[in-house]
């Protein structure tokens, strides 16, 4: 066992351990339960994809959800059944939300898939994550988050320190302790992988000075297995096996809430997440179990190793809880929380289950108002002002509550444990925290839908225009199209060609514009009103056009005075069409050009009717 120098980190506190109570048996295998309910989301990160239908036959250790992403670990079946159910089930979650499971009925065969090793030195690194994260390996120390992703070094910052977390520093929970006394060798395995994949220049497995059975085993398993690993015994102070703790207390490094630790060289994986990576890898066995301790309110605690998805009564039911049991708290007493459902099924966070009783765990005196002792304070292993955090919590003043650093805050329960107003402060930071989120979730579909609004109505504005556009150019070609039409129709009956051919095409160049080396394109007014000016030529050019062709009728047998009166009829309808043909000419003529006057039309004080 190496000496070395330790750091301290600021506060912390030193509860009843109440460990002795589940150390002094080995662990069991819990049996098989009536039926598994897997739920598909068990880390930090996406929720898995079922890969299973209700009535699917599996095999134990079968893929029943496939990882959605790079932070994702897949999710597999504890033993061999039929699937039952794939839906919504009870969490192990303080909400009491339900999440979707795959409920599984056990056959009873337990039916292994096909397990195969693998030599992970002779695969490519990558290689070797993706078989991390298909084997549903994630943290195992109660963050859960996927440890593929957590073995990828810095490129910027090489890789000093590898940690190995075997503090356990929760009171009651002795799963860790149990696992490096019976199976340290499998753990000094799969810390060697970790090794493999980060290459640091040493490896740190602390564990606190209350458990030397297990720090003389693991320290025994290293040196059989000729690595060069510390195995460092720490003051027992919770929480002194949180991950930022404990690399204080080896490393010295302070890691910042804005870093991630490998950003200061340096990394940390629990014993019970390395044990599961050498399953994986070296025995071809995905995460579908972990030892859990049963303690508390019960007549035989006890460390087990229980199938994932056990529902938790059944679990409990194997230590025999006391007549008293009223409820089950997941996790342990600091940071643990009372299950709703005691039909929830065991996760692969689950490390403890504590029979709950009012003689183990008595109500807790009525909240007293803040004195502003600063005890809080103190005892914050994060150096943080609790008192003031509560302040504006308590006043839904949640932007001061991030000016004092929030979500900095672990809840590792050190402040509501010292407090002598016994104000539960981690659940009034834990509210701040979900509400924050929420706001911000909010805030974020409003932008989006505000983004999204917006460049609708440019859209439908630009489209509104183009359409205009559009329009307008068709009416002039179709206008245009008419006009030549009707003065070729015009042309062939014998009219005077200016009447026939009265304007040129509007629309003869590229992109319908008028064509000629100095055109411009024209703007939806002037095409509009280039459209109706065309209009009017075509239908006197109609017109014109029906007039030619009609002949008069019964003019045989005329008299001499009706012979006149058509005559003066006639010469009336051609000075009509020379005037017509002045102001077409007018309309026609540059606008800086004077257009000749029209000649005055004869005195006429004949009688226009006809007959």
């Amino acid at each position: 066992m190496g000496l070395m120098q330790l750091f301290k980190f600021k506060g912390g506190v030193k509860p009843a351990t109440n460990k002795a109570q589940s150390v002094t048996l080995p662990i069991a295998k819990a049996p098989l339960p009536s039926v598994v309910a897997v739920p598909l989301h068990q880390s930090i990160g996406g929720t898995p994809r079922p890969l299973v239908q209700v009535g699917d036959k599996v095999l134990k250790g079968q893929m029943i959800g496939e990882a959605d992403g790079w932070i994702s670990a897949a999710v597999h079946a504890p033993t061999s059944g039929t699937v039952r159910e794939v839906g919504m089930y009870a969490a192990a979650h303080p909400s009491g939300l339900l999440t979707d499971c795959v409920v599984i009925e056990p056959d009873g065969e337990d039916r292994w898939i096909e397990r195969q090793r693998v030599d992970y030195k002779a695969l490519p690194p990558e290689q070797v994550r993706e078989l991390l994260r298909d084997m549903g390996v994630v943290g195992l120390g109660g963050a859960v988050f996927p440890s593929h992703a957590k073995t990828q070094a810095s490129r910027s910052v090489p890789m000093e320190e590898l940690v190995i977390n075997g503090a356990e520093c929760e009171p009651y929970i002795t799963c860790d302790d149990l696992l490096m006394r019976e199976r340290a060798a499998e753990v000094v395995k799969g810390i060697a992988i970790f090794r493999d994949l980060l290459q640091p220049k040493k490896v740190l497995i602390g564990i606190e000075d209350n458990k030397p059975e297990a720090a003389a085993a693991m320290a025994e398993a290293v040196k059989a297995a000729g690595e060069d690993f510390q195995v460092v015994s720490v003051p027992t102070l919770y929480p002194a096996g949180g991950a930022k703790q404990l690399i204080r207390v080896l490393t010295g490094k302070e890691v910042p809430a804005n870093k991630r630790s490998t950003d200061m060289g340096v990394q940390c994986f629990n014993v019970a997440t390395a044990y599961t990576a050498w399953r994986a890898l070296g025995h071809g066995e995905p995460v579908i179990s972990r030892l859990v301790t049963l303690t508390g309110n019960v007549a035989e605690p006890r460390n087990y190793e229980v199938l994932i998805g056990t529902p938790m009564d059944e679990l409990l039911a194997i230590a025999g809880p006391k007549p008293d049991t009223d409820g089950i708290i997941m996790g342990g007493p600091m940071m643990g929380f009372l299950v709703p459902e005691a039909k929830a099924p065991v996760v692969k966070a689950t490390n403890c289950l504590i029979a709950h009783s009012p003689a183990l765990f008595p109500p807790k005196a009525p909240e007293m108002p803040c004195i502003r002792c600063g005890a809080c304070a103190q005892a914050c292993p994060h150096e943080l002002q609790p008192f003031q955090m509560y302040w504006f919590a308590r006043a839904k003043n949640f932007g001061k509550t991030q000016e004092y650093n929030i979500f900095d805050c672990i809840e590792c329960g050190c402040c509501s444990f010292v407090c002598p107003s016994r104000i539960p402060l981690v659940q009034y930071f834990r509210f701040a925290k979900s509400e924050i989120w929420a706001r911000e979730r909010d805030k974020k579909a409003a932008d989006g839908a505000k983004t999204r609004f917006e460049f609708k109505q440019h859209r439908d504005e630009r489209e509104k225009q183009e359409k205009a556009e559009k329009l307008a150019k068709a009416a002039a070609a179709q206008a245009a199209k008419k006009a030549a039409e009707a003065a070729a129709a015009a042309a062939s009956e014998g009219a005077p060609a200016e009447v026939a051919a009265p304007a040129a095409p509007l629309a003869t160049g590229p992109g319908d514009t008028p064509a000629g080396p100095a055109a411009a394109p024209l703007s939806p007014e002037e095409a509009a009103a280039a459209a109706k000016k065309a209009a009017i030529e075509a239908a006197m050019a109609r017109a014109k056009a029906l007039r030619t062709q009609t002949q008069p009728q019964n003019t045989d047998n005329l008299t001499p005075a009706q012979q006149q009166e058509v005559a003066d009829i006639e010469a009336r309808r051609a000075r009509l069409r020379e005037i017509a043909k002045t102001e077409l000419v007018h309309a026609d003529a540059p606008p800086a050009a004077t257009a000749p006057a029209a000649p005055a039309a004869p005195a006429d004080n004949s009688d226009t009717s006809e007959k």
